[in-house]
């Protein structure tokens, strides 16, 4: 099954965090923080959302950076995935 995705939002699977800190700590799962770089998995079409004209300017398979708690997650097929809009994305990561 696939998600696809309406107007501005993309669909993007979150990236795993570290396991362990620069200086080796390893860490425990319930230390670590949320993960804020994620790939793209899906794209919207974009077109007029609130009365304006949206470009996408991601495409499938870019990192992202996005903003820490935002978003929809959801689990289709074992896969966990969280939907955003494109104003929540702060940044492609190269």
């Amino acid at each position: 099954m696939n998600i696809k995705p309406l107007a501005d939002r993309v669909v993007i699977k979150m990236l795993e965090a570290e396991e362990t800190t620069k200086g080796g700590i390893i860490l425990a799962s319930a230390s670590k923080e949320k993960p804020q770089v994620a790939e793209i998995v899906a794209v919207g079409p974009g077109g007029v959302v609130d009365g304006k004209d949206v470009k996408m300017e991601v495409k499938i398979g870019d990192k992202v950076l996005i903003s820490k708690y935002s978003g929809t997650e959801v689990k289709l097929d074992g896969e966990e995935y969280t939907i955003v809009r494109q104003s929540d994305i702060l940044a492609i990561v190269e």
